[in-house]
């Protein structure tokens, strides 16, 4: 359903910041404010592991003399983006069935610089006490048949509200500069692959992931050998 909205009116506010036209999924127009509150949810369990991340990168600088992480970001995952996944899945479009299907409504992706710190920083952070970790997906070790090089994780954290602790699933990508380039340009290709040559271009970009992967092992060899030397 497309809606005009008022950016005053109860709905534009209970969805989240929109322009002015936006699509709104008609299952979540009779819950938006539950939704808004889910929303909200999820927007301060990203803070609490970013807030993680971040302590961890100022310890390992430190540390390291260095910062292992480039840049942090983040998102919460778009209603109609949900509405279409419930539906992939068979269950019921809903936001309690959304909070206990889906465990990537929140996503943090972290850029690091080497594929060391990948391993370090995903250990370190599920390594504190509050942090469960549901799954482990390496993309590094074994890459997706595109190419595709990342470490996935979801974990669950508590966020502490005014009047309860609720338990909720982000999902934290970490992979190094090089990879992250990659994914970006592959994802172009992913959405708009319907046209002239894209097959070639997709063997072409299968072919770099090989290249950045080895480009990935050299410069953390090289690292190693200059901190070899100024031991």
């Amino acid at each position: 359903m497309r809606i005009n909205m008022n950016p005053n009116s109860e709905l534009v506010q209970s969805v989240v910041n929109v322009p002015d036209l936006v699509q709104v999924p008609d299952q979540l127009v009779s819950m938006a404010h539950q939704f808004q509150e889910a929303m909200m949810m999820y927007t301060c369990a990203i803070r609490e592991v970013k807030t993680k991340l971040e302590v961890l990168n100022d310890e390992l600088s430190v540390r390291n003399q260095r910062n292992p992480i480039e840049m942090i970001k983040s998102r919460v995952k778009k209603p109609i983006s949900i509405v279409e996944k419930l539906h992939r899945k068979g269950k019921t479009i809903s936001v309690e069935s959304m909070m206990e299907n889906l465990d990537d409504i929140a996503g943090i992706r972290v850029i690091c610089s080497f594929v060391d710190d990948i391993y370090q920083v995903a250990s370190m952070l599920t390594s504190q006490d509050d942090i469960t970790l549901i799954t482990i997906k390496d993309y590094i070790k074994n890459p997706k048949p595109n190419g595709y090089r990342s470490y996935h994780m979801i974990v669950e954290i508590p966020v502490f509200f005014s009047n309860e602790k609720r338990q909720l699933r982000v999902e934290v990508q970490i992979r190094t500069i090089a990879m992250d380039f990659w994914a970006s340009l592959e994802h172009q290709l992913r959405y708009k692959k319907d046209f002239d040559g894209a097959k070639e271009i997709s063997e072409e970009l299968k072919e770099c992931a090989e290249v950045i992967a080895q480009t990935d092992k050299k410069m953390l060899s090289i690292r190693q050998s200059i901190a070899d030397r100024l031991i």
